[in-house]
């Protein structure tokens, strides 16, 4: 089984499967299925410009133009969804850098752009046997683009490091939290933790009042959702460096 160790903004080492060549298929013909659903659908469209205008060329033009989208599927579908496709969301699985940092919309055109030699031309031989050859079970798009596809089923439990489960739409509250240390954070979160399962209001008191003279806020928040959102705020801002 292959692992990718990756080494967060927290400085939190995580450890990912790499995803089998199977699931990569899987993931494949289900996108390629949504494509095909795609095209049967221009196809009823085109049928319905042939009413609307006799010239041959037009008609072709315009269906061409339909199509047009399903052929950037790929990059479009990675960039918008941060490295996944419908058919990777649904096998739990994403593209990633093999260095940890944030994948860039470039390195999605190089893996898009190697599609042509990994897939098109040779009929997905080449990407098949990179796959199956290389260590990280890369195709040849990825090793261009340095990117690796894991499984988000992380064996890592958030609860054990600093990080917090934040939401892409969250809003952070507090703008000042990275005043705070990963150290401050860990230690902030332990003791959080072990007073909200004991119920030693006291203890998440003192904690509360610690941080907010660190911070100097002024919150009317609730203790306990004082210090959730304090964590959740440092997550955000730390995970968008």
């Amino acid at each position: 089984m292959s692992n990718l160790q990756i080494n967060t903004t927290q400085n939190v080492n995580l450890d990912y499967k790499i995803v089998s060549i199977g699931e990569r298929i899987v993931a494949f013909f289900i996108d390629g299925f949504i494509l095909y659903l795609y095209a049967v659908l221009v196809n009823v469209i085109g049928d319905a410009i042939g009413y609307v205008y006799e010239d041959r060329w037009t008609q072709r033009g315009l269906v061409s133009l339909i199509f047009l989208p399903a052929m950037g599927y790929s990059i479009w579908m990675h960039t918008l969804f941060n490295g996944r496709t419908v058919g990777k969301m649904l096998m739990k699985m994403r593209v990633v850098r093999v260095d940890g940092t944030p994948v860039h919309w470039s390195n999605f055109l190089v893996r898009w752009m190697l599609r042509l030699v990994d897939i098109w031309i040779f009929f997905g031989a080449v990407g098949l046997l990179s796959i199956i050859f290389s260590e990280r079970r890369q195709r040849l798009g990825d090793a261009a683009a340095g990117t690796v596809v894991i499984s988000t089923k992380n064996k890592t439990k958030v609860s054990h490091t600093i990080l917090e489960e934040v939401a892409e739409t969250y809003e952070p509250k507090f703008t000042n939290v990275t005043l705070l240390t990963d150290k401050d954070v860990r230690l902030i979160k332990d003791t959080y933790h072990i007073a909200r399962r004991s119920d030693d209001f006291k203890t998440m008191k003192a904690l509360r009042d610690k941080i907010e003279s660190i911070l100097q806020t002024n919150s009317e928040l609730y203790d306990k959702q004082y210090l959730d959102t304090v964590l959740k705020d440092y997550n955000f801002y730390t995970q968008q460096l």
